[in-house]
């Protein structure tokens, strides 16, 4: 089954016990038991749910894992992935990961004990150099957020096998549409669905997969410990919006490269980043392991120019965080998304405070296109 019919026909397409091709929402919260202890399939909806079972088998069928796991928010799930570890336990993390992750690490999970230390996942001498004797995972983005910076998936994963640590890769940007990083080696994907899954920007949700049954029934107990599900209104939407992936991501990647174009002959703009410009930086290793190179782009305007006024006198680009949606959404990572992040550090990770990052979304080509350049005339 090719990618764009599994995205319809994939998981659990359809209502098993009414034949409906739309999944029914089950508000339930707890189900009629037989008998006593009959190991029924459904009892309370913490623990199980049919909406979302749904669609938590559809992204593992997408990720070609073998259990897939929904929950409240994409920091929700890599709480959830990170409470696998222990006190004293060792993680290693890519040193340009999405803000609210910078804070569920340097302002919860250090005060449980867990350790971490943040590297260049470009640079694998970086990782093994990071490694000690209590080091458990690696964790990281590709495409990073906001930098877009390339991680090569198998070659950090095998460094990681061969050190007996968990590979944890965080595939919000790419989506599986474009990259399946555990057929590259990963154990364990995450992602925030609010974005490119979802696709509308009408839900909050987080998703996890693994090809590890091990590793499975341990996310498993802990979703059900830990209790921050996904809901069965945001279930039914989530795998809604999954089923339009493709055809979404065909008018996100065709804008995005257009809009690529214009940056980079603008004298205006300084700077660009985008995985799919041979001149990046990553390219090589984004061509290597992704199918399309996404619709994220950041970049910097010229010195003294004001990125400021810039995304104000945007006329059809939303100013907005989040990313991922059908409409397209501009930020200033430094005052928005990755604020949370001293100023220090973040300049250190290359995030510097002009830099500017924009979602695509899929309006006609040539009124983003122009939106773009009136805003850049008038700087």
């Amino acid at each position: 089954m090719k990618f764009n019919t599994k995205l319809i026909h994939a998981g659990i397409s359809e209502d098993q016990s009414t034949g409906a091709v739309s999944m029914p929402i089950y508000r339930a919260s707890t189900y009629h038991q037989k008998k006593v202890g009959g190991n029924p399939d459904w009892e309370y909806s913490r623990s199980g749910n049919p909406t979302r079972a749904a669609v938590e088998k559809l992204i593992a069928d997408l990720e070609q894992g073998v259990a897939g796991f929904a929950f409240a928010s994409g920091s929700a799930a890599i709480h959830t992935v990170f409470s696998l570890f222990s006190a004293g336990d060792h993680v290693i993390v890519g040193n340009d990961v999405y803000g609210g992750t910078f804070r569920l690490i340097n302002q919860v999970l250090k005060r449980f004990g867990l350790t971490f230390t943040t590297v260049d996942m470009q640079d694998l001498s970086q990782v093994e150099a990071a490694i000690k004797d209590n080091t458990v995972a690696v964790y990281f983005e590709t495409p990073t957020n906001p930098l877009l910076k390339i991680a090569d998936i198998n070659a950090v994963a095998s460094l990681a096998k061969q050190h007996g640590l968990k590979t944890i890769v965080d595939n919000t940007f790419a989506t599986p549409y474009n990259q399946n990083p555990l057929v590259l080696g990963a154990d364990i994907v995450v992602h925030s669905a609010t974005k490119y899954l979802g696709g509308h920007s009408d839900l909050v949700a987080g998703l996890a997969v693994t090809n590890d049954e091990k590793l499975a029934e341990q996310i498993g107990f802990l979703q059900n410990s830990i209790g921050s599900v996904l809901g069965p209104d945001d279930s039914w939407l989530l795998q809604r919006g999954i089923k339009t992936l493709g055809a979404r991501m065909r008018v996100h990647h065709e804008n995005a490269a257009a809009i690529v174009d214009v940056l980079k002959n603008d004298a205006h703009v300084a700077k660009v980043y985008y995985p799919g410009d041979p001149d990046f930086a990553g390219y090589e290793v984004a061509k290597k392991q992704m199918n399309h190179f996404g619709a994220m782009i950041s970049f910097e305007l010229q010195s003294g120019l004001d990125p400021k006024q810039f995304v104000e006198q945007l006329q059809i680009i939303d100013l907005a965080e989040s990313l991922g949606g059908i409409e397209s959404l501009i930020e200033i990572p430094a005052v928005m998304t990755h604020g949370a992040i001293p100023r220090d550090i973040r300049l250190a990770s290359g995030i510097k405070d002009e830099l500017i990052r924009l979602s695509v979304g899929i309006e006609d080509q040539e009124d983003l296109v122009e939106d773009i350049q009136q805003s850049l005339a008038k700087l």
